[in-house]
């Protein structure tokens, strides 16, 4: 999700801020098209006006104490925890808004697909391994050692 989001904002204008864990996602994430990456729970420079969380309940703070007054946060992913906090006193006192996202509609995904085919945006890819080799592409995803999508062939 990450990859995409890095792609899709910076192809459309977008300034895209990420975080993340080590040196080398920063990197991968910098390569891709973020215009700046921090380490996981760094104080950003200024507050923003948007937030995609796709981790949960390890960054949802971070989330919602990264937006500006009247700032969005869109929730589609929970890898760490359905059950964050809710931080409701920021969330009425800042006016933020929550919103749960998942598929979309056949207008929105051919929206997107003209976008990718206006700009050039493709998948990242990660690594293509042989059906026979499944074990070994789960095994990546679960030592969080991707960076993009992992592709099985037969």
């Amino acid at each position: 999700m990450a990859t995409a989001l890095i792609r899709l904002g910076s192809a459309a204008g977008y300034r895209v801020w990420v975080t993340g864990r080590s040196e080398d996602e920063r990197a991968a994430a910098l390569a891709l098209g973020a215009d700046h990456a921090f380490e996981s729970g760094a104080r950003l420079p200024e507050r923003v006006d948007g937030v995609m969380e796709t981790v949960g309940e390890a960054t949802w703070s971070h989330s919602i104490t990264s937006l500006r007054p009247g700032g969005v946060v869109v929730t589609c992913g929970a890898t760490t925890g359905f059950n964050p906090g809710a931080e409701l006193n920021r969330v009425f006192f800042t006016q933020l808004s929550v919103i749960g996202s998942t598929m979309r509609t056949r207008e929105e995904l051919d929206d997107l697909i003209q976008m990718c085919l206006v700009t050039g945006v493709r998948p990242q890819i990660d690594v293509q391994l042989p059906l026979a080799q499944a074990r070994e592409g789960f095994q990546r995803m679960l030592e969080d050692r991707t960076a993009g999508k992992i592709v099985f062939t037969l």
